[in-house]
């Protein structure tokens, strides 16, 4: 009997990493470097997922765009490379043996879609010896910004495998709405930056990673 070939794919930031310490120092950097008094830490958390440009305008739309992402990018960058990206950006409980167990179940590929920058992912994935298992890696420099389902259709596309084969993992409604752009299944996180209530179209919220086993395969029995 020939396995299915299933396509799981995760958001980074919040989902996979808790990046919110050096997200947020370097937003407010960001905001230092034009002069605008900067945003509360939640109003900042709500716009991790989107693509920089597009936060920044969401943030402070009258401000020098361009300069803000400039300096944000050249914060976070210094900010990692002080602390180093294991301290950075920590994966969550569970992530490394839930990333491995699936890669090594027959017929289960791993993607990313993420609001990260190629060279900001590149480093991450290098950083915890990640690049293999994900065989197809969608980041902002090529895409429109989530929630467009541009990441998706480009996921599917190159692992080959049609959305109801697929599924969407993250913890915002950014992800969320990408998902349901696409016609892919979504599974949402509890510990990410978005309120759990608010992803109302997820088949399910996980708690933990240990249960997304269990949430998969009830998800691809239906």
């Amino acid at each position: 009997m020939t396995t299915r070939t299933r396509l799981v794919v995760f958001d980074v930031d919040g989902t996979l990493v808790d990046s919110q310490a050096v997200i947020v120092a370097s937003m407010l950097d960001a905001f230092d470097a034009v002069g605008h008094v900067p945003p509360a830490r939640d109003q900042i958390l709500r716009i991790v997922g989107l693509s920089l440009p597009v936060a920044m305008a969401r943030l402070a739309p009258d401000a020098d765009i361009d300069r803000m992402v400039q300096t944000y990018k050249d914060s976070f960058v210094s900010r990692r490379a002080a602390a180093g990206s294991a301290q950075s950006s920590p994966l969550y409980p569970g992530a490394r043996g839930m990333l491995e167990r699936l890669q090594a179940t027959p017929g289960i590929l791993l993607g990313i879609a993420t609001g990260k920058s190629r060279r900001g992912l590149d480093l991450l994935l290098e950083a915890y010896d990640f690049g293999p298992i994900f065989v197809t890696q969608q980041v902002a420099d090529f895409h429109p910004s989530k929630p467009h389902p541009a990441m998706l259709h480009a996921a599917m596309d190159e692992a080959g495998v049609e959305a109801d084969h697929a599924v969407m993992i993250g913890d915002t409604t950014f992800d969320m709405d990408m998902a349901r752009s696409a016609g892919m299944p979504f599974i949402g996180v509890s510990w990410g930056y978005h309120p759990a209530d608010h992803l109302t179209y997820a088949t399910t919220v996980l708690n933990d990673f240990d249960s997304l086993d269990a949430a998969l395969a009830t998800m691809w029995e239906r």
